[in-house]
């Protein structure tokens, strides 16, 4: 793509327009009016009391966790005087500078301990095992209002669930969040648990070392960060198991981005039918987190769930020749994405990197909807989809949230992604699929299974039965895909240019017990159309600065200046007429890609008839056509450098958010790209769409 130099914004350089700005850490301060993270939360909730229950774990694995982080990630975050941490996972290398202070604090102490180092004189409800609520969070969480932090005690087995954002640093002991392990000498984590999700919990494991002087040490971890009479007050309820972690407000161009529009200005709030069971009048106030109590529940595991875990990680850790590539199956809202997450997490426990094949279009993982992709995992997923975008290693733009319309391109696509995969690399590879598992939809898992070398396929579903048939190597033999027919091992051979029979694979079948499985959220920013709104939108905040400062609008971004001969222009979900083409793709958005012919142009623009598969490097919003000058004008968060080498623009099914057009500030009257002057009951007025299926399956005898 030949892209002219746009024109610099006064105020703002180059390299900070297009700096990459996922990952970066950008905290204002806090002022007053954001003490409550809703409005609506002014009084003080009268806390409601509930029983204490002990919440179901994944069975832990011996050997410890690994750091996952990357070099450019490793520091921790400042605040204050506070220092970052080298030593390794679960070591100690805190410098004594002031031992005799310490041994004289634990000598004021020492009458209040007995033989576990628990105060005998307190409240007994802040060591038990269980949800961290109410009265216990004042005992176990101390604020330094200067450094605008918190630091907060916990004891095995205790958990704490919570709505917001923060930043979370493990200080001393480990901790465990949606699977994943945070050890001390770690990297700070950003934790995001939006109202659009299952609430996220922390949850304190046992301490790896028991050797270690846990009195010493944890009162020079303290004074680093509280003042004299906070940090005596927490000594007390430090015991050998004792986990204590850092608690830190997190503001990113994501957040800042998200909660500039009116209607998710809330997203990180609890959501109404929690609200009663928000616990507000507490240490952790005003750091953009709020505690739940245990009436709300967090993620719900059943034995089965927590068995197909343990099954992937043993087989990924070496109880299997090869590398481990795990399909994730089963009908709509029943939990896929969640397990998947926590499947990653988990196994990043031990490994430093997780494959993950993206083939859901319409719940896409790291990419907004409508992309198929195949991605390199390294950092823990500790939030919903739209928290974590990020630009996979190869990506296909299929164009739509369904594959229904073009079922050979969606396996072609599929199986040029597997291809771009080294066959020397031992990651673990999780598969991702639709909730489509009936009809086509079926058949697409058949062909899938028999595409690809799966070592497990982990079939989750409700209600004691499963919403198709079971995916067992035995149904498999028989089974007929669109593409593929009994007997089975022909598929393969022709796929992998292998003439070795297709390998037998492990089934799993997870029963799914959480709240409202089964069926779509109805409470705000719960649909899954919603949740692709977010996705896009997170994406779209990548062109904010990283600085912190207000949000700028996407009408006064500078766009990069296309000329019209340099691009192929193409559609990709309906048939368009080529003269129509200019006011289809006008102020939408439009994948980046790079056919793999030249394109050449007899002096106007290229026009596509065919939609190829081609690599994608990004997105774009198509902002504006200038016929004159031949060009179009283009914003986009991807480098220039990777631009260069884009030279197809395609205009898919997915759309823009409406509320990046319709709440443009600065604008008076009419706002462009914006009418209500439409009638979609004219003949002709809607899309002319194009099914490319198969046989149908009541033409194939099963």
């Amino acid at each position: 793509m030949k892209v002219n130099k746009p024109t610099q914004v006064k105020g703002q350089s180059k390299s900070q327009k297009w700096k990459d700005v996922r990952g970066k850490r950008c905290r204002p301060p806090i002022s007053s009016s954001d003490l409550n993270s809703s409005p609506v939360m002014a009084r003080v909730i009268k806390e409601h009391q509930a029983s204490v229950k002990k919440k179901p774990n994944v069975k832990r694995l011996k050997n410890k966790a690994k750091s996952v982080s990357d070099s450019k990630n490793k520091q921790t975050p400042q605040s204050g005087s506070k220092k970052s941490h080298t030593q390794a996972n679960g070591g100690s290398a805190f410098k004594m500078d002031n031992e005799s202070d310490d041994s004289q604090e634990w000598k004021e102490y020492s009458q209040s301990f007995h033989r576990n180092g628990v105060e005998t004189s307190g409240n007994m409800e802040d060591v038990r095992p269980g949800r961290l609520e109410g009265e216990a969070l004042h005992h176990c969480a101390e604020r330094d209002d200067r450094q605008n932090h918190a630091v907060l005690v916990m004891q095995e087995n205790q958990t704490l669930c919570f709505r917001g954002k923060c930043f979370l640093t493990s200080l001393y002991g480990r901790v465990e969040v949606m699977g994943f392990t945070i050890e001390e000498g770690q990297q700070s984590y950003p934790l995001f648990s939006p109202a659009s999700h299952c609430p996220l919990t922390i949850r304190a494991l046992e301490s790896s070392d028991h050797t270690r002087d846990d009195r010493t040490e944890a009162a020079a971890i303290l004074r680093k960060y509280l003042p004299s009479a906070s940090r005596k007050k927490l000594l007390k309820r430090v015991t050998s198991n004792s986990s204590i972690i850092l608690l830190e407000p997190m503001e990113t161009p994501l957040t800042r981005f998200l909660s500039s529009f009116t209607d998710l200005s809330q997203l990180f709030s609890p959501p109404m039918g929690e609200l009663m069971s928000a616990v507000l009048d507490t240490p952790l106030n005003g750091l953009g987190m709020i505690p739940l109590v245990s009436t709300i529940e967090g993620l719900k595991m059943s034995e089965s769930y927590r068995e197909a875990l343990n099954t992937v990680v043993n087989a990924c850790r070496g109880d299997m020749d090869g590398c481990a590539v795990i399909l994730v199956c089963g009908a709509k809202n029943v939990g896929k994405s969640t397990f998947t997450r926590f499947l990653v997490n988990t196994l990043l426990n031990h490994t430093t990197s997780v494959d993950y094949l993206e083939g859901d279009l319409g719940q896409t993982e790291f990419t907004p909807a409508g992309c198929l992709s195949l991605s390199t995992v390294r950092e823990p997923l500790l939030g919903p989809p739209f928290t974590h975008q990020n630009t996979p290693e190869h990506m296909i733009y299929y164009g739509q949230s369904s594959s229904e319309s073009d079922l050979e391109r969606y396996l072609e696509s599929l199986k040029s992604l597997w291809r771009r995969r080294s066959p020397s690399r031992e990651t673990p590879v999780i598969i991702n699929t639709m909730g489509w598992v009936k009809g086509f939809g079926f058949q697409l898992l058949v062909d899938m299974i028999r595409f690809f070398p799966v070592s497990h396929v982990v079939q989750l579903s409700h209600s004691g039965t499963t919403q198709c048939p079971t995916l067992t190597p035995d149904f498999l033999r028989t089974a007929h895909g669109c593409q593929t027919h009994p007997p089975a091992q022909t598929a393969l051979a022709e796929f992998t240019e292998s003439q070795s029979p297709p390998r037998s694979y492990t089934h799993l079948n997870v029963q799914s017990e959480f709240q409202g499985v089964g069926r779509q959220g109805t409470a705000k920013h719960q649909r899954t159309n919603e949740h692709r709104e977010l996705s896009m939108l997170a994406y779209l905040s990548q062109l904010q600065s990283a600085d912190p400062g207000p949000v700028r609008p996407l009408h006064s971004l500078t766009p990069y200046q296309v000329p019209h001969t340099a691009v192929a222009l193409g559609a990709i979900h309906c048939d368009i007429v080529p003269s129509h083409m200019f006011y289809a793709a006008n102020a939408s958005l439009v994948g980046l890609c790079c056919l793999a012919e030249k394109v050449t142009s007899r002096g106007g623009p290229v026009v596509l008839s065919k939609a190829p598969i081609c690599p994608c490097v990004g997105f774009g919003v198509l902002r504006g056509i200038d016929m004159e000058r031949g060009l179009y004008f283009l914003l986009t968060p991807v480098d220039p450098s990777v631009l260069r080498k884009v030279n197809c623009l395609l205009l898919g099914a997915i759309s823009l958010p409406s509320c990046i057009l319709t709440t443009q500030p600065g604008f008076e009257g009419e706002m462009p790209y914006v009418t209500t002057d439409y009638s979609f009951d004219l003949t002709g007025a809607g899309k002319l769409r194009v099914f490319k299926g198969l046989t149908r399956p009541s033409q194939i005898g099963m």
